[in-house]
């Protein structure tokens, strides 16, 4: 075709176009994609108390359909509730939904802890785990994990404190037989009562301890460390959206190899887990506490993405 062929085509279509643009105004009214009309309008927020479509986790009034050890977890005031105390510890325990290892889902929970030792979480994407050692690090890690998370961590594990309680009474000793069944690891959303930790993602019972720190979209690769990829804000100015002795809005979306923790309407960490080495597309939920404090979980929801 010769080169006067194409212009003439060229022409034609440029000229087609005009007209139809003239003709047809773009949607949402005029000026830039409708601005001013429906292609610029702002997102709904989401209802955080709209369940449809969900699951319920939980009925509100008794432990049917979770696993644990039921001297420790109970309800109370429509809430599943733990607390360890330094006369009464109850180590590092857990307590599993029996409702299915799900893979790809969004979880909400509200969550409250109780008092500045308090730590927990809630697990997902996990497995049980050998029973962890008593002078290992936190999360029920066991010699090798723990020793990673306590790394990670800077100083979060260990033995803790020793001598006598607050009180004046002697400082008690977990059951290691509380520990042992339902011992877990895997990822977990974080929560402390000191709030130095609340967000991040942290996995137990590995040899990655955290991976991405409140603030942090990081990406894991075989063979390589983590590497920080963005940060989604000031690590300190996120930990002011999570209350202290109050109830919080947890929201955990697991979808593929990227898993976003979602704290009273705002992302405080990202996982992008590009490692298949560590990567677990599937797995057990469950709820945690270890330290001293109480904790308290109610209106826990799941919508599965994938068979559970």
């Amino acid at each position: 075709m010769s080169s006067s062929k194409i212009a003439a085509g060229l022409i034609l279509l440029f000229a087609a176009a005009t007209a139809y643009a003239q003709q047809t105004p773009p949607p949402g009214g005029p000026g830039r994609g409708g601005r001013g009309g429906g292609g610029f309008t702002q997102p709904d927020p989401i209802d955080f108390a709209d369940n449809t479509g969900w699951t319920s986790m939980f009925d509100g009034s008794s432990l049917k359909g979770w696993d644990g050890n039921m001297d420790l977890w109970h309800v109370e005031n429509g809430a599943i509730t733990v607390e360890s105390t330094c006369e009464k510890p109850t180590g590092t325990v857990y307590l599993i939904w029996q409702g299915g290892q799900p893979g790809d889902f969004e979880l909400k929970a509200e969550l409250r802890g109780e008092g500045a030792g308090v730590n927990s979480g809630i697990q997902y994407r996990s497995f049980i785990q050998p029973p962890r050692q008593m002078d290992a690090g936190r999360g029920g890690a066991g010699a090798a994990g723990g020793a990673a998370g306590g790394a990670a961590g800077q100083g979060r594990g260990g033995r803790g404190p020793s001598g006598a309680c607050p009180s004046g009474q002697p400082r008690g000793t977990p059951n290691p037989a509380a520990e042992t069944k339902w011992n877990m690891g895997g990822p977990q959303a974080d929560f402390d009562g000191t709030n130095r930790y609340s967000g991040q993602y942290y996995e137990g019972g590995t040899t990655r301890g955290i991976v991405a720190w409140r603030g942090q979209v990081v990406r894991a690769e075989e063979g390589k460390k983590p590497r920080l990829l963005a940060t989604i804000g000031d690590k300190d100015e996120l930990g002011g959206y999570v209350k202290i002795n109050d109830w919080n809005q947890y929201h955990i979306i697991a979808h593929g190899n990227q898993m976003i923790h979602i704290l009273n309407g705002h992302v405080m960490s990202v996982l992008i887990d590009d490692d298949p080495t560590k990567f677990r597309k599937n797995g057990l939920i469950g709820i945690q506490i270890e330290g001293t404090g109480k904790v308290s979980f109610r209106n826990l929801w799941i919508k599965p993405t994938s068979p559970l």
